[in-house]
């Protein structure tokens, strides 16, 4: 394939989707367009607050969130395209946010709500404001109140853990003192897969959010691994080496019915990702003596191989863009690929320095991704924006972060 004509195709392609399309919001009103590596400038300082803490956690968590979306740029002092104004109070242990976000040109209102939620949590609330403010002022749906599950290693297990899309509210989920590997959300945020080790051998558990129940949904002879349920969260892609080597296979979640799609008796199969219409699966396999990418039917049929550059391709996650990122290893070191499985072009996303960025994972906005970033036999978590923003740290905290999974809503 053409490099140039891929980057100049590629190009077109995050051009064309960055760009904000013209749409009513309202009778007269419209929304600001710019293209995707453009920002928006916001003024938030007619937002005031008291000097409680609920009030300053809100208002810093606030301006993050919309530095972070990759839409705005929130400006102190000066002239802004929009600007925000209201009051931050709380009265009786009860956060109040009064927002009214308007144009500064044309006096164009975009949001006015009133807000009202526990003092000690603050940040929740000021997640649901700037994502309302972005999908007001942009028409895009805003990242800030979904989650990212991630695995870190504490007194010497690897265990699951859950945090707000920000880095911030880390909170424990396993306390097994084992092995947690590759966590997949269902799709809703309240279901959860991965592969432990509480009995030795690797187990596929489910685990519903809510109520905290976990189940074992694949625990065949050999190994399990790789569980990750369909977009109608009827079926689970999962790898078996109950015949023999690792195999794809579809379990049915209703009947447990077991359905086989591949069949490489000297070659190893591993990390499946869905399609967003749950017609295709894309899938790591070693059959050409390196781990390359491929995408086989749901129904089954030869599967087609749609990587060949790079000494491996592996951990790919299909996004609701329609696009799959995984990691690649280029001279040398594991870059962040991301490939239109129509086209098979292949974008390499720049990272400024010659770590690792591993184990990709698709925010549901379809720009943003989070990631593994391995350096001197450390891991840390990552967010990288595809159009452009650096990457940004999540994980402050000492130890070992891996294999994080950004959350569907």
């Amino acid at each position: 394939m053409n490099s140039n004509a891929t980057q100049s195709s590629w190009g077109t392609f995050v051009l064309l989707a960055g760009m904000l399309v013209f749409a009513p919001i309202a009778e007269g009103q419209i929304r600001i367009t710019k293209p995707a590596g453009e920002k928006i400038t916001i003024q938030l300082a007619g937002l005031s607050g008291g000097e409680d803490e609920a009030s300053r956690v809100f208002l810093q968590t606030l301006q993050r969130n919309l530095d972070r979306s990759g839409w705005f740029s929130v400006v102190r002092a000066g002239q802004a395209e929009v600007s925000a104004v209201g009051s931050v109070q709380v009265r009786r242990n009860q956060l109040h946010v009064q927002c009214t976000v308007m144009g500064t040109a044309n006096r164009q209102q975009y949001l006015s709500q009133s807000y009202r939620h526990a003092a000690d949590d603050a940040r929740r609330l000021a997640h649901r404001v700037a994502d309302d403010i972005v999908e007001a002022v942009t028409g895009r749906k805003g990242i800030a109140s979904t989650r990212i599950l991630l695995v870190g290693v504490t007194d010497n297990a690897r265990e699951l853990f859950i945090m707000d899309a920000d880095g911030g509210n880390l909170r424990q989920l396993t306390r097994d003192r084992n092995i947690v590997v590759r966590p997949r959300w269902g799709p809703t945020a309240n279901q959860l897969t991965y592969t432990g080790y509480l009995q030795r051998f690797p187990d596929v558990y489910l685990v519903e959010l809510e109520t905290g129940n976990r189940t074992v949904v694949a625990n065949y002879s050999g190994l399990n691994s790789g569980g990750v349920l369909s977009p109608d969260g009827r079926d689970m892609a999962v790898i078996l080496s109950k015949d023999g080597n690792p195999e794809l296979y579809i379990k049915n979640l209703r009947s447990g019915r077991l359905t086989r799609l591949t069949n490489t008796p000297r070659a190893n199969e591993a990390s499946p990702s869905w399609s967003p219409d749950g017609r295709q699966i894309v899938y790591v396999s070693d059959q050409a003596g390196r781990p390359h990418l491929y995408i086989i039917s749901r129904d089954g049929g030869a599967p087609r191989r749609v990587t060949s550059r790079g000494t491996a391709n592996v951990a790919p996650d299909w996004g609701p863009n329609g696009l799959i990122a995984f990691s690649s290893r280029i001279g040398g070191r594991y870059q962040i690929a991301i490939m239109d499985p129509q086209t098979e072009q292949i974008r390499y996303l720049d990272t400024p320095d010659h770590a690792d960025y591993e184990d990709p994972s698709w925010a549901p906005n379809g720009r943003h991704l989070v990631c593994a970033r391995r350096e001197n036999f450390r891991s840390s978590i990552y967010v990288l924006d595809t159009v452009g923003d650096p990457p940004v740290r999540l994980t402050q905290q000492g130890g070992d972060w891996f294999s994080p999974a950004w959350s569907p809503e």
